[in-house]
């Protein structure tokens, strides 16, 4: 299954004024890489988010939210949101700041 372009369309318009970013297809989507850590993706119609272990434990209560599994092996601080979990742009955008501010306190790759 392909993955949502859409949902990649979205995450383009927020994520392309941002410093030191790049993309790269991984998962059989594509996923976004601060420094060179990723930080968000789109894995078929899931936005896929980087947020650590504490904070994406936190999440998971939220609704559209689920970890992030596409092998039967969750991967953790990782989840995955349906695309009702953020209908907005403004919405989107404070999803994928919680992802950004994570990944900036990790090394640079």
């Amino acid at each position: 299954m392909p993955y949502n372009e859409k949902i990649e369309n979205r995450i383009l318009k927020i994520v392309s004024n941002w410093k030191s970013t790049d993309a790269k297809k991984m998962f059989g989507g594509i996923c976004h890489l601060i420094n060179g850590n990723m930080f968000c993706g789109v894995h078929k119609d899931f936005l896929i988010l980087r947020l650590g272990e504490k904070k994406a434990n936190t999440t998971l209560s939220l609704p559209f939210v689920r970890p992030f599994d596409i092998t039967g092996r969750p991967m953790k601080g990782w989840i995955m949101v349906e695309d009702k979990g953020f209908k907005t742009d403004k919405e989107l955008e404070a999803l994928l700041s919680q992802a950004r501010a994570f990944v900036k306190t990790l090394p640079s790759k």
